[in-house]
């Protein structure tokens, strides 16, 4: 077997594209995108009908011009999920606007009515995982839309903090961005190269998993944002992996042993469960330089996307 085949082994693979078309080439559980991953794929001559469809069916709705553009976009987001889920059996991560990040009660409104747009198609609530950012406000809405049947899909986690907090919250799926974590420390520290054993992204998610299972969390562990496959080597045995199709690919064509490291029966983890409430939460997360800066990089760069998204869905209402 390949060392794609021999990971599936261990770990359940999710597609992190919407490129329809590379989802079904490598069989994956799940997909999950992002706005970014959107506006990537909006380019590809597949996306053009669902665009157009998408904004028809805004303009029906009515309401202002932003009150349509805000549907187009639900709309376009919920449109290309209905498409990824005919090419994989398991789910599909879809975003909420990474600009509602510190409000709570928006988050929550946004997040129902993607639900309804699936399920007014007729996808149930368990094939999709709404995906929020882990700030407080976005692990506290996580925290009621569990308790009404909405899985959700904490991501932008960099700290453990975070992990710690999404875990107490009841989240159902957590990812963590190895690659971003790795960019933060050649950035700010001593070393511009790490082996894939010593990388600081892979060393923060495998220290999550093992303190989850240490702890009997039931909310999944799944990696993220990978720089290489030896990142994703690493951590072979994780509950679920997203990887890009590039990388899906080296794995696929790379016929060497692949090794399990994580185990969930025997998690290698002897810390104190770590309950913080608003308060501890900020203060951990501020200490924490990597994280803080991360997390506010990455919901400024799906923000801008999403703005790019915007623009373009203005440009074809014209």
């Amino acid at each position: 077997m390949n060392k794609l085949e021999q990971l599936k082994q261990y770990t359940d693979v999710v597609a992190d594209t919407g490129d329809i078309e590379a989802i079904g080439q490598f069989k994956p559980l799940d997909a999950t995108t992002n706005p970014s991953l959107l506006l990537k794929a909006a380019a590809l001559p597949r996306y053009e009908s669902i665009i157009n469809n998408s904004l028809d069916w805004a303009s029906r709705q009515g309401g202002s011009d932003r009150e349509q553009l805000n549907n187009g976009m639900d709309k376009l987001s919920v449109s290309a999920g209905i498409e990824i889920l005919k090419v994989v059996p398991g789910r599909v991560s879809t975003e909420v606007d990474a600009r509602l990040s510190f409000d709570t009660r928006l988050t929550i409104e946004r997040a129902r009515k993607l639900i309804r747009l699936y399920n007014d198609e007729g996808i149930d609530n368990s094939r999709i995982l709404i995906k929020i950012a882990s700030t407080w406000e976005g692990i506290q809405a996580a925290k009621v839309l569990e308790k009404e049947d909405v899985q959700c899909n904490l991501t932008l986690l960099f700290g453990f903090s975070q992990a710690a907090a999404c875990a107490d919250a009841g989240a159902f799926l957590i990812s963590p961005f190895v690659g971003r974590i790795l960019d933060w420390h050649k950035a700010n520290g001593d070393k511009d190269n790490y082996s894939a054993s010593e990388d600081p992204g892979v060393l923060s998610v495998a220290r999550i998993f093992n303190y989850y299972k240490q702890h009997d969390y039931k909310t999944i562990v799944m990696g993220a944002s990978f720089r290489n496959t030896g990142e994703i080597e690493q951590l072979a045995g994780c509950d679920r992996l997203t990887i890009s199709p590039q990388l899906m690919a080296e794995l696929e064509n790379d016929q060497g042993k692949l090794e399990r490291v994580l185990d969930a029966s025997k998690p290698n983890s002897n810390e104190a469960l770590l309950v913080e409430n608003e308060q501890q939460f900020r203060w951990s997360s501020n200490e924490d330089a990597m994280a803080t800066e991360k997390l506010a990089e990455g919901i400024r760069n799906f923000a801008a996307d999403q703005v790019k998204l915007e623009t373009l869905l203005k440009q074809k209402q014209l």
